[in-house]
């Protein structure tokens, strides 16, 4: 199955369950745009988001161990087709997922699927400029788990040698 045909069947799965109402836009995420560098990180360990164009967010991370690229994953902001907001999660190239809009902020968004094994919930914050936060949590394995991320803002055409302390 091609992944446009996966990802079609994905969101047609998805009834509303909890999620803000329709019409959400992802304009209200744009304070995500840019690059960030992760802060425990080694260099090359980044998310970097689009800003909005044609209705959507786009989102690469890359997480670099020892030198070596050992995880990625392809995000994106959209509507879905109930006009509700979502994060879509591909980690690893893998199926994607689909996280609806729980909260939408100035500053903070919120994203939910509480029938996916882990994480149900992802948020992202930014309490400043320079910085963004982000945390995924849910239930494995009957205990609640919850991984926070910290980054620092860097320009988008930065080299590994520029993100370096």
């Amino acid at each position: 199955m091609r992944v446009a045909e996966i990802l079609f069947t994905t969101l047609a799965m998805l009834a509303p369950v909890g999620a803000l109402a329709a019409d959400e836009d992802v304009e209200r995420v744009s304070w995500l745009a840019g690059c960030w560098q992760a802060e425990s990180g080694e260099p090359g360990t980044i998310e970097q988001w689009l800003p909005p164009a044609g209705g959507t967010m786009l989102g690469v991370s890359r997480t670099v161990k020892q030198g070596k690229t050992v995880a990625f994953e392809f995000m994106q902001l959209r509507k879905l087709p109930d006009g509700a907001l979502a994060y879509i999660a591909q980690p690893s190239g893998g199926t994607p997922t689909v996280f609806r809009a729980l909260s939408l902020g100035a500053r903070e968004a919120v994203f939910e699927n509480p029938e996916h094994d882990f994480p149900q919930r992802i948020r992202y914050s930014r309490a400043e400029e320079s910085r963004l936060s982000a945390s995924i949590e849910g239930t494995r394995n009957g205990a609640t788990r919850k991984i926070e991320f910290s980054f620092s803002r860097v320009r988008c055409d930065a080299t590994t040698r520029d993100l370096m302390p």
